[in-house]
């Protein structure tokens, strides 16, 4: 998905949120970096022993701008746009917490390791992780945060006042959603439209990217959102519709975070969320939910 929309599944696994519209004199550094890695020479060899008694391929996600593929261990991304996939590889290689090993690239196909574990949770499912595990999700994403940035900006404030304007008439006109539910919360997204210090922010932490093994993390995926952004946006995507596990997060993340601005990115992803749900055959009833529940 372009970067000026919000990919809220994430759903390329192996794979989650993916920046297709990062600024032109950077990209071509960054196709650079992701194309040294082309072909690793170490695992190529072994790449087709690892799928050769495999009896199935197993469709992760799949519609018109990807699609990601299980062949036993190993994860296959296609990806329409090679900057997301550029942006991907060198967000992990950066990145000081675990993420996927690169197999190998040859575009438009990327090729990642399976991560041990499970992940933290499953949309439409109460979260089988314990509070540790929660702890340990809101300490990674501090790790991160803190970690020096990347070299491509994120989306800017005025990008996202103006793409929630446009998402919040597309709601109302298409009748989506009501006036009244759509004007709420439009309300409440006010406080995440602020001023923020940019951070090395994942784009697309929600829980199906983040694995765990017991209460230790054990690596997240999808990294093609990765920029600079806001570090709330990181946390409130981690917690979005699990309320519940919001304390956990943020004793672990181990330092004063805004909870209202929390709960107002809440709101502000879900009306960026849905159009693009739809569009790709997603059904939104999550992020439905979330923005009800602010009536």
């Amino acid at each position: 998905m372009a970067r000026g929309r919000c990919n809220p599944r994430g759903r390329t696994s192996g794979t989650s949120r993916h920046a297709a519209d990062t600024a032109e004199d950077t990209a071509e550094g960054r196709r650079a970096a992701a194309q040294s890695l082309a072909i690793n020479p170490a695992t190529s060899v072994v790449i087709p022993a690892i799928m050769a008694d495999v009896e199935e391929v197993e469709v992760v996600v799949a519609h018109q701008e990807r699609a990601t593929l299980r062949v036993g261990d190993v994860f296959l991304k296609i990806d329409a746009d090679q900057t997301r996939t550029d942006v991907e590889v060198e967000a992990m290689a950066m990145a000081p917490i675990p993420t996927p090993e690169v197999l190998w690239r040859k575009p438009p196909v990327l090729a990642l390791a399976a991560l041990p574990g499970t992940a933290l949770g499953r949309l439409g499912e109460p979260s089988p992780a314990s509070s540790a595990a929660w702890a340990a999700a809101g300490a990674a994403a501090r790790k991160l945060h803190d970690a020096p940035l990347p070299p491509w900006p994120g989306r800017s404030l005025d990008e996202v006042a103006s793409q929630l304007d446009g998402e919040c008439e597309w709601l109302v006109t298409n009748g989506v959603l009501t006036t009244d539910v759509v004007t709420r919360n439009r309300r409440v997204a006010e406080a995440a439209l602020r001023p923020w210090t940019p951070v090395f922010t994942h784009g697309d932490l929600q829980v199906t990217h983040v694995f765990v093994d017991g209460d230790e993390i054990t690596g997240v995926i999808d990294w093609s959102e990765a920029a600079q952004g806001n570090a709330l946006f990181d946390l409130a995507t981690l917690t979005l519709g699990r309320e519940e596990h919001l304390g956990d997060v943020v004793a672990g993340y181990g330092t004063d975070v805004d909870l209202d601005v929390i709960r107002a990115w809440w709101s502000l992803r879900s009306l960026l969320a849905v159009r693009w749900l739809i569009e790709h055959g997603f059904d939104p009833w999550p992020e439905v939910a979330v923005l009800r529940s602010r009536l």
